[in-house]
């Protein structure tokens, strides 16, 4: 186990992240029917990262979110506020705390994002989803002019 993560909690989502990165590497035709939808807000996608974020690091049982976020200020200087505004710090941060661990903590992320924007497709340029990647086409997604 790794800091609250069980060896077959990592196989499972690498199994998942797996899957997802090579549906992404098959050419198939799609059509794809665009609902009118509302620009998003800078503010609305912040709230929606921290929610997300806040939401993700609670579904891990034996996992203390205070702690963590108090770790990510006091040692990276990353408020739990400004997590949307310094991603790609956040995802360095993450990585140092729980190691090979982060992709499972990325992954339950971009899982818990995807659950409350179904809308967004996200297609890796390099064939493996990157979280900060996914962040940045999210965010891109979101503002867009309607």
């Amino acid at each position: 186990m790794y800091l609250g993560i069980t060896s077959q909690q990592l196989y499972t989502t690498t199994q998942r992240l797996k899957q997802m990165t090579n549906a992404t590497k098959q050419n198939a035709t799609c059509v794809l029917q665009l609902r009118k939808k509302q620009k998003q807000t800078e503010d609305e996608f912040k709230v929606t990262i921290i929610e997300t974020v806040d939401e993700s690091f609670s579904s891990f049982s034996n996992l203390d979110k205070q702690a963590v976020y108090l770790h990510l200020e006091n040692t990276f200087k990353i408020k739990k506020q400004e997590i949307p505004c310094k991603i790609e710090d956040f995802a360095d941060a993450i990585e140092q705390m729980f190691g090979i661990g982060a992709k499972l903590v990325e992954i339950r992320i971009i899982e818990a994002l995807h659950k409350r924007i179904p809308e967004f497709v996200f297609f890796p340029k390099k064939g493996a989803i990157g979280f900060k990647e996914y962040v940045a086409s999210l965010r891109a997604f979101l503002l867009q002019t309607s």
